[in-house]
């Protein structure tokens, strides 16, 4: 076998290495430090374990992907839900490469510095991709820029405006960095033309640091959302938290408070899963019914919609978000209830 043929060896989590853009990285973001020495609270629950992706779907959507040289969040952050997603021939894109300049305790999207490194045709490559998965909601997403200029605003822009203009029925999602709290740049990616707006704030206030990395806020991503409401009314507006990273009951019924004095409309709830041992612990696995009891909070705080499930994460089934039945999911989590109990007895 020739050495063209031969696939690259990917070098473990938290070592060095470099991109074929010439970026040097930290594969899956983080080294090995005191965090790699602590175990998760437990062994992982029934209800989180998934299937193996394959499947004819699968394949096709992973074959787009790979000759379109596109980044997905569902591969770069080791989604649980790649199987069902990519079978149903959706996928979330991540714009921007797949290096990002901040290096959060809970994301295994690889850590560096790209210098100004850009594709400047990933708009085209995009839209093509949107185009041939036949896509009528897509998820764009992106890896924080702090080395441009714009922080990537224009190019996110860019890749919005390239969609619209080869399918003009597709609607687009934007789950964006915070850009560092600027209103200007998160304006230029609104007024691209989009159905919803997301950007996470992730955890409660109290575990933002070490959470997030010292470059984001809670504080900031609330005005950013605050800010993206207000400038574009008509714009869906949502966020997400990770449960199970040692939050308190009423710090997250804070954060909803504080959601929805930002004019949030949406917000999604899922179990935070370590990507890899450098990575932070799970604290404790939140079980089906609470995710449930948290929705009816929540929902009774005036939310539109609150997506709440353990393998729930923030683009996950995005284009049903709206229909007011937690994206179609009791009846899995009905069954997921069911096999827990059944596990119990025996």
């Amino acid at each position: 076998m020739s050495d063209a043929a031969t696939p690259p060896v990917r070098p473990p989590s938290g070592a060095k290495f470099v991109t074929p853009e010439g970026t040097r990285a930290v594969m899956d973001g983080l080294r090995p430090s005191e965090l790699t020495q602590v175990p998760d609270v437990g062994s992982k629950p029934a209800w989180l374990r998934v299937r193996l992706p394959t499947g004819a779907k699968y394949q096709e959507v992973a074959e787009i992907v790979r000759t379109h040289r596109l980044s997905t969040v569902c591969a770069e952050s080791k989604c649980p839900n790649i199987a069902e997603c990519w079978g149903r021939g959706t996928a979330t894109l991540m714009l921007m490469g797949s290096v990002c300049t901040r290096a959060c305790k809970f994301c295994s999207v690889n850590t560096g510095n790209p210098h100004g490194w850009l594709d400047a045709n990933e708009p085209a490559s995009v839209a093509d991709a949107v185009a041939l998965m036949g896509l009528r909601y897509v998820v764009l997403t992106s890896v924080d820029r702090d080395d441009l200029p714009d922080l990537g605003a224009g190019h996110y822009a860019r890749c919005i405006r390239a969609i619209h203009e080869r399918t003009p029925e597709t609607a687009v999602e934007a789950l964006t960095p915070d850009f560092q709290g600027r209103h200007d740049l998160v304006a230029q990616v609104l007024d691209a033309g989009l159905a919803t707006y997301a950007q996470n704030l992730e955890t409660v206030r109290r575990l933002t640091h070490p959470v997030r990395d010292a470059r984001a806020g809670y504080e900031q991503t609330l005005d950013v959302l605050r800010f993206a409401k207000s400038h574009a009314p008509q714009t869906v507006v949502k966020t997400s938290l990770m449960l199970g990273l040692g939050e308190r009951d009423d710090e997250i019924e804070e954060a909803f408070v504080d959601l929805r004095a930002a004019n949030v409309d949406v917000v999604t709830l899922g179990q935070y899963m370590r990507p890899t041992k450098n990575h932070l612990p799970v604290a404790r696995f939140v079980t089906p019914d609470e995710f449930a009891r948290y929705r009816e909070i929540a929902l009774g705080m005036g939310f539109l919609e609150v997506v709440s499930g353990p393998l729930v994460r923030s683009s996950y089934r995005a284009e049903r978000v709206l229909e007011g039945n937690n994206v179609g999911l009791e009846p899995t989590l009905a069954a997921i209830r069911e096999s827990a109990t059944a596990s119990l007895r025996c």
